[in-house]
């Protein structure tokens, strides 16, 4: 596991870095506000994608004696950088935009300029649906919240390049038509990216944030609650407790047994159930604790 993931981390940063240097060449030789932005999203992708290969090689360390829950929470942590990484962007990026709408000053381009503006973003969107795909087969194979920030980094970058292809599209259509709200085609594309980012910023730092603050996660706590009912011998339970490390899902409870059973009887029905918990996620560290059921 940690090989793979480490492998496509490592991927990812490679990809990033050249990403980012095709788009800022281009992006200066067009004088093109979206490419531009571009350059500077992908630049802080590369940022973000050497923290994720960080945070991957360190959150497979197991437990010690100063951390007994594993180190998992750096991928939640490093999902989070990413997040106020990708804020900066748009902030950058609409400042930006409104500026250049505001002064009036929209983009003009030569053919040769259009052309490796086209061929610049074209190849964006082909690297990024490679590693984009990449990243979230293992991200969702290993459940890893800090792959899947960047695949998702990667998917809006598909999203935005798609965006500034369109922008430089228009702004020469607008040379041949002078359709006045063409002009500006450039600085709305830009926009659009940025609103594209701010969406993604928000459901990513809202997981990373419930990982943060142990939010119990909603789909996984309404399966467990169903595994612990499918079990006869098991008379009731409470203080059922689950929380996400990184890929690993910690499972706590309590469960009420027929007092007649024995020591081993009991012992036997908390190693089942834990079993049926870890057969349905392979990475969880269950602990159950056994009680004898009073009745009132």
């Amino acid at each position: 596991m940690e090989k793979e993931k480490s492998k496509v981390a490592f991927i990812s940063v490679l990809a990033a870095i050249f990403l980012t240097s095709f788009k800022l060449v281009i992006g200066i030789i067009t004088g093109s506000l979206g490419i531009l932005s571009e350059a500077l999203h992908s630049g802080l992708d590369l940022v973000a994608a050497i923290i994720t290969l960080f945070a991957v090689k360190v959150s497979n360390k197991p437990s010690d004696i100063d951390h007994h829950y594993g180190h998992g929470k750096i991928e939640n942590f490093s999902a989070l950088i990413e997040t106020l990484l990708l804020f900066i962007t748009c902030f950058w990026i609409i400042y930006e935009a409104l500026h250049r709408i505001e002064s009036g000053k929209g983009l003009e381009l030569t053919t040769t300029q259009t052309i490796f503006g086209l061929i610049v973003v074209i190849t964006s969107i082909v690297v990024d649906v490679w590693r984009s795909r990449k990243l979230h087969r293992i991200a969702k194979k290993y459940k890893s919240q800090a792959l899947e920030a960047d695949a998702i980094h990667f998917s809006t970058d598909i999203w935005s390049s798609v965006v500034v292809l369109l922008g430089l599209i228009c702004v020469k259509i607008y040379e041949w038509t002078h359709f006045e709200i063409l002009f500006y085609a450039d600085s709305v594309a830009a926009l659009i990216v940025a609103v594209i980012v701010v969406h993604v910023c928000w459901v990513l730092g809202k997981k990373a944030v419930d990982a943060l603050l142990d939010k119990a996660p909603e789909k996984e706590s309404d399966d467990v609650k169903e595994i612990i009912k499918s079990f006869k011998d098991i008379i009731d339970y409470h203080d059922l407790k689950l929380r996400n490390s990184g890929h690993i899902l910690f499972v706590e409870a309590t469960i009420h047994v027929d007092p007649s059973l024995s020591l081993i009887e009991a012992h036997t029905i908390s190693e089942l159930l834990e079993k049926a918990i870890v057969k349905y996620d392979e990475y969880s560290k269950v602990s159950i604790h056994v009680e004898p059921h009073q009745r009132h």
